[in-house]
């Protein structure tokens, strides 16, 4: 059995690393804050990172489920357009899609 100041360098090692782990992305993103670049891609990239999204999960569509798949990305880019909320499009959407899909309505 390890002696209990084995025991506490190990902690104290474990913790001067889980808090370095959790401090670097902070001072590493420091320095970018008045980037231009940085703010363009923030305003740009949650759109992009939708698209992109929503292509890959519909390039794969079998035809017998285009009609609700069509119906709950209508439904998603309307909540999305009306509430201007991501979270409750992205809920309705997929509530949606899974209502229909279940249901086997089409």
């Amino acid at each position: 059995m390890p002696d209990p100041i084995h025991i506490a360098c190990a902690a104290a090692v474990s913790a001067a690393i889980t808090w370095a782990l959790r401090a670097m992305p902070f001072a590493a993103l420091a320095p970018l804050r008045d980037s231009a670049t940085v703010h363009f891609l923030g305003d740009r990239m949650p759109v992009g990172v939708m698209v992109i999204l929503a292509v890959y999960t519909l390039h794969d569509t079998q035809a017998a489920a285009y009609a609700p798949t069509a119906l709950a990305l209508a439904l998603t880019v309307g909540l999305h357009l009306w509430r201007r909320n991501p979270v409750l499009s992205i809920l309705g959407g997929t509530a949606a899609h899974v209502l229909l899909t279940s249901l086997a309505l089409f």
